[in-house]
Parts: structure tokens; C-alpha cells; sequence
């Protein structure tokens, strides 16, 4: 990914497709078309002579996992058809809830 600043405008390049996948992940996580905007805050320390690893938090985005009521009842995988994020699931667990919806069953 290459990053340009000009004053207070970051603008990111993607290079290859997973960057683009990723970008797009991360771009439906913070615009909200009906309500306000998340917004990214950094957390820890970035120095790349330590770790060549930013970190930051998106504010309003709960790092919990949260489930329906709905349970499955039979073994299964489920997909957010959003960021495409998976999880296996067997008999009896709940559904997760990912980017706002309840994930789908791909089987």
C-alpha cells in the first residue's frame, strides 16, 4: 500500500487485490451513510526499529462478539457476506452478528 500526505489529507493506494479487499472492509466499517462516521484513534506505540506494526482503534465498533437468539441445528459455516469473514458452527450455538448483520449460512 503506498500512503501520501498532503497537509491534512492521507490518501492510501492500493497495490494488489487483498489490500483492495482489505480497504474495503475497513472503509464500510467506518462510513455510515445514515449516521455519523467512526473514527480511528491510534493505540500503543508505532517505532519501526521495534515492530513495523501500526495499531488503532475504530471507536463505536464493540470488540465483543454479539449473537442472535437464532441457533443452528446442524453443523455449518457461516459468512459475512460484507467483510467475508467466516465461522464454523455447530448444533446448538447461536449466529454471529458481523458488520450489523447476522452472518449466513454458506452450506
Amino acid at each position: 500500500m503506498k500512503i501520501t500526505i498532503d497537509k491534512n489529507v492521507v490518501e492510501c493506494t492500493m497495490e494488489n487485490p487483498q489490500e483492495t479487499a482489505d480497504m474495503e472492509v475497513l472503509w464500510r466499517l467506518l462510513v455510515d451513510c445514515v449516521a455519523d462516521n467512526k473514527r480511528m484513534e491510534p493505540i500503543g506505540e508505532y517505532i519501526p526499529a521495534k515492530s513495523n506494526v501500526a495499531r488503532f482503534v475504530i471507536e463505536g465498533v464493540s470488540a465483543k462478539t454479539v449473537y442472535t437468539d437464532d441457533q443452528v441445528q446442524e453443523e455449518c459455516t457461516v459468512v459475512c457476506r460484507i467483510c467475508n469473514k467466516y465461522s464454523h458452527l455447530k448444533p446448538g450455538d447461536s449466529v454471529p452478528v458481523c458488520c450489523g448483520k447476522p452472518m449466513e449460512d454458506v452450506d
